[in-house]
């Protein structure tokens, strides 16, 4: 009798497990969440999701602010000045600012400059700060609020006298040989 009680009772435990049972195994397991962006993590900091263009491929950030921004490609964003976008980004992201930054320049006039330093004001204001050297260019908050298509070449390039790089460059030299081979 107690066998046949045991059986009844496995049997019953059976049918009452059985659709937990299966609802588990179809239910979907949970995705895992997905990985931020570097748009969704500047806010965090304080910082406006639009100061990189929309060409973002990945990012790394350490547990110390420094981090690595890799474009498709290098690229330009017309802003109150024309920005320049290296395809390797890296600085050091703190509350209110990236230091350290590589890998932006601005134009201004006929040349071009490297950006060291973006920040805003704690608590935020209206501005964003580009810090080029020892000077500091106050740009409305509301250029940075969307997030910038690329370009990745232009006309204004040509008209405008091309980069620092470009006025810079020197013919190359021409050794004594070639001097007298020539006179």
């Amino acid at each position: 009798m107690a066998s046949n009680s045991r059986f009844h009772l496995g049997i019953s435990l059976l049918f009452i497990l059985t659709p937990f049972t299966i609802s588990f195994i179809l239910s979907p397991s949970p995705q895992p969440e997905p990985k931020p962006t570097i748009y969704d993590i500047l806010p965090e900091y304080g910082l406006p999701r639009g100061i990189f263009p929309d060409t973002v491929e990945s990012f790394n950030l350490d547990k110390d602010g420094n981090f690595e921004v890799f474009l498709k490609t290098p690229c330009y964003v017309e802003f109150e000045y024309l920005v320049y976008y290296a395809e390797k980004i890296s600085g050091k992201l703190n509350i209110g600012s990236i230091t350290e930054l590589k890998g932006i320049e601005v134009k201004r006039f006929f040349f071009w400059f490297n950006v060291n330093e973006i920040r805003v004001d704690l608590p935020p204001s209206d501005s964003v700060y580009f810090q080029i050297g020892f000077v500091n260019k106050k740009l409305d908050m509301n250029q940075f609020e969307t997030i910038h298509s690329c370009m990745n070449n232009g006309s204004w390039l040509s008209s405008c006298g091309g980069t620092l790089r470009q006025v810079l460059q020197l013919p190359a030299p021409v050794n004594d040989m070639q001097m007298l081979s020539t006179e």
